[in-house]
């Protein structure tokens, strides 16, 4: 399945998610990850602030991956070209 990331507001509620459709508490997904479930908790609340290392882990523990698409058939939005 796919799930586009528009924005990074939508980064935690999307790890949420997948972390529960993992059937995994934050205790288990920081048990994967070899850290305390109170640095996972941050680490899900503000997944922004993470280093993209520390992502690809968590997605790894989650049994997800990060892929990048261009947008091929959506003009650019003024703050892309800024890119």
């Amino acid at each position: 399945m796919h799930y586009p990331i528009i924005t990074p507001e939508q980064l935690p509620a999307m790890l949420r998610g997948l972390r529960q459709r993992a059937g995994l508490t934050q205790t288990q997904a920081a048990e994967r990850l070899g850290i305390s479930q109170q640095s996972y908790a941050r680490l899900e609340a503000r997944p922004a602030t993470a280093s993209v290392e520390r992502l690809h882990k968590l997605l790894h523990a989650l049994d997800a991956e990060l892929a990048i698409h261009t947008r091929e058939d959506k003009p650019a939005a003024a703050s892309d070209e800024a890119w």
